[in-house]
């Protein structure tokens, strides 16, 4: 990687957000989704299969919305930080997120991404081999459990989405624990006048699925931006937030359709050079810039490879599997008993 003093200087010409992009971003997201709830809503007195049609469209506009928020919590959706923030808060509630609590958390995430020494908030739990083949029983078989695609991205969304982001974390401000309060209301207000209205089923239904389809789909972009194979982490002496960002953070390069779904949030190693590039900047940000034309890359097929990338392998400077992850320490304990000198 080439130009690495410079290239948050070559990004900055795109943190810039307009008006008229925001406000069309919002029109082009939000209406298609309430369209495509109400379409499902009334396709389940045919059949919910047929519904299940705009549900899975629905869906995908949901995570649309969770871009909007996203960028309102980086406050780059609009110029104005009250903008970002109201909307951000009222927008959150389609996916659930408190605005100020993910703010905290996702910006830790942005400080923090790859550095061995500071990990634990706003990330996906990760071991290194050797940390792993130390760790005790209980550790070990809940590090397994807890990488596993079933819990992870089925169970995942239930834990995070709908029980613990209804609570403040420890220490967090009075401005952040109403903020979670609010929202809270806001979920519980908003679900039960569409239950009462529209009948606790269908309305369960349809957004019961809508919910686990984003759900799991977000968790894994979440969860592929940064496990993937020659991926980026250091011990906080040698950590580089640019290099954590651009080899550490990938470019998932999707369809169009699904890049439009899920808001250029594939452009990852873009947004963790610069939170400020608004989604709908990301794009562009990469194309014009030639520094970033070879970062790691890596397709809806190619993306598929991760789900067997469970450990980093500190020495190797690479995911790998628990097998792979298990025979590399044995190797390292093998080599290091053979070093030692006999007495």
């Amino acid at each position: 990687m080439t130009n690495l003093k410079t290239l948050k200087k070559e990004i900055a010409p795109y943190e810039k957000s307009t008006m008229k992009e925001s406000v069309w971003q919002v029109i082009n997201t939000l209406g298609p989704f309430i369209l495509l709830w109400i379409l499902a809503y009334q396709s389940l007195s045919v059949s919910y299969w047929l519904a299940l049609i705009p549900m899975v469209f629905a869906a995908g506009f949901l995570v649309r919305s969770f871009i909007i928020f996203h960028d309102c919590t980086h406050y780059s959706f609009f110029k104005s930080r009250r903008a970002n923030r109201i909307f951000g808060t009222l927008i959150g509630v389609l996916s659930l997120f408190p605005f100020d609590q993910w703010g905290h958390d996702h910006t830790v995430h942005h400080a923090t991404s790859g550095n061995l020494d500071k990990r634990g908030t706003g990330d996906i739990w990760t071991l290194t081999v050797k940390e792993y083949a130390e760790a005790p029983l209980k550790q070990r078989l809940a590090y397994r459990l807890y990488r596993s695609p079933f819990v992870m991205f089925i169970l995942g969304p239930i834990y995070v989405f709908l029980l613990k982001n209804r609570f403040n974390r420890k220490n967090a401000r009075k401005k952040e624990r109403n903020n979670t309060y609010l929202v809270n209301i806001i979920i519980v207000a908003l679900i039960a006048l569409l239950g009462i209205t529209l009948g606790w089923k269908p309305f369960l239904l349809v957004q019961g699925t809508i919910f686990m389809i984003s759900g799991s789909a977000g968790i894994w972009l979440f969860y592929v931006q940064h496990t993937f194979e020659d991926s980026y982490f250091e011990e906080n002496s040698e950590w580089q937030y640019v290099l954590a960002a651009v080899e550490g953070s990938s470019f998932y390069k999707l369809p169009k359709i699904l890049q439009f779904l899920t808001g250029n949030i594939g452009y990852h190693h873009i947004h963790h050079l610069s939170p400020r590039v608004p989604n709908y900047r990301l794009e562009d940000a990469h194309a014009n810039t030639e520094a970033l034309q070879h970062v790691p890359t890596i397709t809806l097929m190619t993306s598929l490879q991760s789900l067997r990338f469970r450990l980093w392998d500190e020495e190797k400077k690479t995911f790998v599997s628990f097998r792979k992850g298990i025979k590399s320490a044995a190797d390292n304990r093998r080599l290091t008993a053979e070093a030692k000198p006999e007495i």
